[in-house]
């Protein structure tokens, strides 16, 4: 999953970034509202934390400029402003959730995930195929009862093709998840990645099968 976080404060910045790359997942981050505006244009956000006190501009018009451009993705308006009147006028202006400061991460990531699972339909937090099982709370992959071990990367990929239920993945779709502007994933990289996946579902009953033209999908072999 990759997150966009606009927030103008640079250790609280720091702070949320790290908080967010410990679950897995891929971080950018801005400091002010025009940047978090031009931030979501060509590149593909699963998700997206905001602070409402931003210079140039505030997070209310951040947030209305990007649900009238279009921009789908849940956002969870992270903030010290604590009146209603805040509280009501971020969740009408498009927001999915609304947390004020201070904060506990334990909390705020699995608000997160629950935003997720409410966006995707699910109600779960076990994803499934064939005997392999995905925890998206412990990030655990396990072939029956046998934990298979994986690296951060190749848990948030695993997540990306489990989540899909079987279709399709692009490789664009897992560069974009898988990439930050500190870190590029580059698309000869997806196919490394796919190879050690490979490798270690190999006689487990699941394989990833590349479709050609298209991208990878997870699939129960015969």
């Amino acid at each position: 999953m990759r997150i966009l976080v606009v927030e103008d404060d640079p250790a609280l910045r720091l702070g949320l970034k790290r908080i967010l790359l410990a679950e897995g997942w891929q971080v950018d981050a801005v400091e002010d509202g025009e940047l978090a505006i031009s931030a979501v244009y060509g590149v593909d956000y699963d998700f997206a934390v905001l602070d409402l006190n931003l210079p140039k501009k505030d997070g209310i018009a951040v947030l209305s400029h990007w649900r009238k451009a279009n921009f789908v993705c849940p956002v969870l308006v992270l903030t010290a402003r604590d009146e209603l009147h805040d509280r009501v006028m971020g969740l009408n202006s498009g927001a999915d959730d609304y947390v004020t400061k201070p904060y506990e991460p334990a909390e705020l990531v699995a608000r997160i995930r629950a935003i997720m699972r409410r966006n995707i339909g699910a109600a779960i937090n076990l994803l499934k195929i064939g005997a392999l099982s995905f925890d998206v709370q412990s990030r655990e992959l396990k072939h029956g009862q046998e934990k298979l071990s994986l690296t951060p990367r190749e848990s948030a990929l695993m997540e990306l093709l489990m989540s899909a239920q079987g279709k399709p993945v692009t490789k664009s779709r897992i560069v974009s998840t898988m990439s930050s502007w500190e870190s590029d994933f580059s698309p000869n990289a997806v196919e490394i990645y796919i190879m050690k996946l490979r490798r270690k579902l190999a006689g487990r009953g699941v394989g990833i099968e590349t479709i050609r033209g298209v991208g990878y999908a997870l699939q129960l072999e015969d």
